[in-house]
């Protein structure tokens, strides 16, 4: 079975679905850090037959603490500018990217809800980063509604990031 079902028209394709023809037409990887998606953004890559041609690892970073031993976030620049930071969303993605030497590296963090916002920091503020290995873009978002909508619309914005920087790269 083909692993797309119209493989000749980009604009008819899913986000997913364009993600993984272009990483996999080129032979490219990718690796996914997630917080507060709690893995929708792996599931829905992994929802395409032959996603392990290009998607590497997967890690739910939720705690502070995952984020420092197993993405490398230096636990000072998470007391220091907050674990929902563009600096930390951009240590992410480089740091799930490096675990395996991918190609690229994807990031979100944000706060869900419905708690743990503050007036600076409110609930639905996601930051999502891709790493390309020479360069980190990392792209702000606020989200209303509740928890499930706010993940649901941080894979959305992840995927697209990534789905543009894959077609578009030298616009990132």
């Amino acid at each position: 079975m083909p692993l797309f079902h119209n493989p000749n028209n980009l604009n008819n394709m899913r986000l997913e679905q364009k993600i993984a023809k272009i990483l996999s037409q080129r032979g490219q990887t990718l690796s996914i850090a997630e917080s507060c998606t709690g893995g929708l953004v792996c599931q829905t890559l992994t929802s395409i037959p032959g996603a392990s041609t290009f998607l590497r690892l997967g890690v739910v970073a939720y705690s502070n603490a995952a984020k420092t031993r197993m993405l490398k976030v230096p636990a000072k620049l998470i007391r220091t500018c907050g674990a929902v930071s563009p600096s930390v969303a951009k240590r992410m993605a480089t740091g799930v990217r490096r675990i395996l030497d991918t190609d690229f590296g994807l990031s979100v963090t944000g706060i869900a809800g419905p708690s743990g916002g503050t007036k600076n920091r409110p609930v639905g503020l996601t930051y999502v980063g891709v790493c390309n290995g020479s360069k980190v873009h990392v792209q702000e978002f606020h989200f209303k509604g509740s928890r499930q909508n706010n993940m649901r619309q941080a894979k959305t914005a992840a995927l697209t990031i990534l789905a543009q920087m894959l077609a578009q790269p030298g616009q990132f």
